[in-house]
């Protein structure tokens, strides 16, 4: 017999008046896992995980958690729980009391209250603090903190709004860390919303990206990056250079499109192939393209391009070049360890990529 996943969302919908912020949105997220809902602000996101929690309820669709519907159950009776970006942490109130505030609510005796927070804290990496005050802590340990008030409750889902958002950036890149860590510790399912693809790749076992209210596709961090379903989410996940253009010609699922700029590019078409003379956009990462001082003899997408500036970014150079002819930029990451053929601003280099590392896709309503 199969295990029902932890959450499913059927056809999930909600109107605003005559605005439609979430659109028939399909999922599910099986147990123990690390599912990231990421998308821009305005996408709906927010609406979707309120409408998880009991805070909203659906215009329609169905939710289920561990198999049973929760359109008709409040969110004091749903078996989740949530941490806000702010943490919202009760600052008249010690640790213990803050973590134990939700087994009071519930009316759990006093004892019992006592050790399972003593328990949840010590899993956190946080003994022994229950005397301490909230302004006595470091931001990474309330954020711990605020998992632990969470998971005190044995919730089966637990949803996350942003929580790293209010962090400086160090402590954000520690607390991604810490998360995933976390969640493994207590293989509960954690549904994480955030407009950060930094988090959503580091974390997730599954990400879905949604735009306009609807996810454009689910997959895995890897899929989403190299194998992007729409120009959406290959212009959203990671960095990435466009060029816009038109199709000029076709041989299989690799085309040759002449950008507005003037310079004529090979890609691989991506779910159909656009026609002849379609509008189109090719999009290529950073790091798949290399420099050199010579025109390479064998490759479609060479071009001569001058260099703007080169930027130091600790591991990785960031090469900024300039098409002469059209004004189009190309931005090249290089590794500090590769060879930077000693570029300076002005420079002329040729920039190529292999045709199969470019993705190509036809134009949104063209």
């Amino acid at each position: 017999m199969t295990t029902p996943a932890d959450l499913v969302c059927k056809d999930l919908t909600k109107d605003f008046d005559d605005f439609r912020a979430v659109d028939r949105v399909s999922f599910e997220v099986p147990q123990g896992s690390f599912f990231s809902i990421l998308g821009p602000s305005g996408c709906g996101k927010t609406t979707l995980l309120r409408m998880i929690a009991g805070f909203q309820f659906p215009t329609s669709g169905d939710l289920l958690i561990k198999g049973k519907s929760m359109i008709d159950v409040g969110p004091s009776k749903r078996p989740v729980s949530m941490v806000f970006q702010h943490l919202a942490l009760f600052p008249m109130m010690n640790i213990g009391k803050n973590v134990g505030f939700g087994l009071r609510q519930r009316g759990v005796p006093a004892a019992e209250i006592k050790t399972r927070v003593g328990r949840v804290l010590e899993r956190v990496g946080l003994p022994g603090i229950e005397d301490r005050q909230v302004d006595q802590l470091s931001g990474g340990q309330k954020q711990r903190v605020a998992i632990a008030r969470c998971m005190v409750l044995e919730p089966d889902v637990l949803l996350l709004d942003e929580p790293l958002g209010a962090l400086d950036l160090k402590l954000r890149e520690h607390m991604k860390i810490e998360l995933k860590s976390l969640q493994a510790e207590f293989n509960t399912t954690f549904v994480y919303i955030t407009h950060d693809q930094s988090e959503a790749l580091v974390m997730s076992d599954n990400i879905a990206v949604m735009n306009k209210g609807r996810f454009d596709q689910i997959g895995t961090a890897k899929e989403l990056y190299y194998e992007p379903a729409n120009a959406f989410v290959a212009g959203f996940v990671g960095d990435a250079n466009k060029f816009s253009g038109k199709v000029m010609g076709i041989d299989g699922q690799r085309v040759t499109v002449t950008t507005n700029g003037g310079a004529e590019l090979s890609a691989q078409a991506m779910h159909g192939t656009p026609s002849i003379g379609a509008n189109a956009q090719i999009f290529v990462r950073p790091e798949a393209i290399a420099l050199s001082k010579t025109a390479p003899s064998d490759n479609p997408n060479t071009t001569p391009r001058i260099v703007d500036s080169v930027l130091f970014n600790g591991a990785n150079s960031m090469v900024l070049l300039r098409d002469p002819q059209s004004g189009e930029t190309l931005q090249v990451t290089l590794p500090q360890t590769g060879d930077l053929l000693g570029l300076g601003k002005g420079d002329t280099v040729f920039a190529d990529w292999d045709p199969a590392q470019a993705r190509c896709f036809a134009t949104e309503g063209a």
